[in-house]
């Protein structure tokens, strides 16, 4: 288990299968009792998702039709696709939820006087990210006032970080009501994204609990319960840089997590409906 990982809860075992409905054959791949269907063919297939216990890995433009109007319960969460797919979305509930680990931060229209701003709060290298991207894309470190200019040219808001003083952070993936695995990811050497997309490194030594113990707590108050966290460490400090619902699975792997096994017990437990006894227990007449 991932130190400092809740443990897992019994698993039950259904008298009846789900009825698993996926949007994307790749993630949902293994999963047992799961039907494929192409997200454009949704308006098709009203009866079928209507009668279906869960909807997995729908694209983020189906979400509110099925969640709103069809009223399915979702994996992974509302709340995961809503945080994870938009940084302005997602820095703004941590300011809430945990101030003190969020890098400092500016979310601004791009305009000459955010400009100014950016530069009375920040100092060169700084940290700009695109709202909407993942694996690395998006992000740049601006060495200078230059650079800042030509960035804010051809972007409508500006998202502005500070640049932390690491090479490498912890990915720590939650899966359903749990973390899965956590690890190092450390950039290549002169580069500045730890991305496994971008050539970085893992490494499973040493994982600081902190970290992990932040991330559960995290997940289970905003109701994450698919995506993977990046957390920078700053003198034992733990920061969310960010985290992504669709995340890659490289890291797993190593760690022995079959991630669809994961996601289907977390599945089980969570359908309302007949069930035997949960494998876990012991049955006394």
């Amino acid at each position: 288990m991932t130190p400092g990982a809740p443990a897992p809860s019994p698993v039950p075992v259904r008298s009846t299968p789900m009825r698993l409905l996926s949007f994307d054959a790749y993630r949902s791949f293994g999963i047992p009792d799961t039907r494929y269907l192409k997200p454009e063919l949704m308006y098709r297939h009203e009866a079928e998702i209507l009668a279906a216990d869960w909807l997995l890995f729908p694209a983020s433009w189906q979400v509110d039709v099925l969640a709103w109007v069809y009223n399915k319960r979702l994996f992974p969460s509302i709340q995961s696709y809503h945080l994870g797919h938009d940084k302005v979305r997602m820095t703004r509930a941590l300011w809430a939820a945990a101030p003190a680990h969020v890098p400092e931060t500016l979310i601004l229209p791009s305009t000459p006087a955010a400009l100014e701003e950016i530069l009375d709060t920040f100092s060169f290298p700084l940290v700009l990210k695109e709202p909407r991207s993942a694996e690395g894309r998006g992000v740049a470190l601006i060495e200078d006032r230059q650079a800042l200019r030509d960035w804010a040219a051809s972007h409508d808001v500006l998202y502005a970080q500070e640049r932390l003083p690491i090479e490498r952070d912890v990915r720590v993936t939650v899966v359903g009501d749990q973390v899965v695995a956590a690890y190092w990811r450390k950039a290549p050497q002169g580069g500045f994204h730890n991305n496994i997309a971008r050539g970085g490194e893992l490494i499973f030594e040493d994982v600081p609990p902190q970290a992990v113990s932040l991330v559960a707590d995290l997940a289970r108050r905003l109701k994450i319960d698919h995506a993977g966290f990046d957390v920078a460490l700053v003198d034992g400090h733990p920061f969310i840089l960010e985290f992504n619902v669709l995340f890659g699975n490289g890291g797993l792997e190593p760690l022995g997590v079959k991630l669809a096994d994961v996601i289907h017990q977390y599945l089980s437990r969570e359908t309302p409906g007949p069930t035997l006894q949960a494998r876990t227990s012991r049955h006394h007449p």
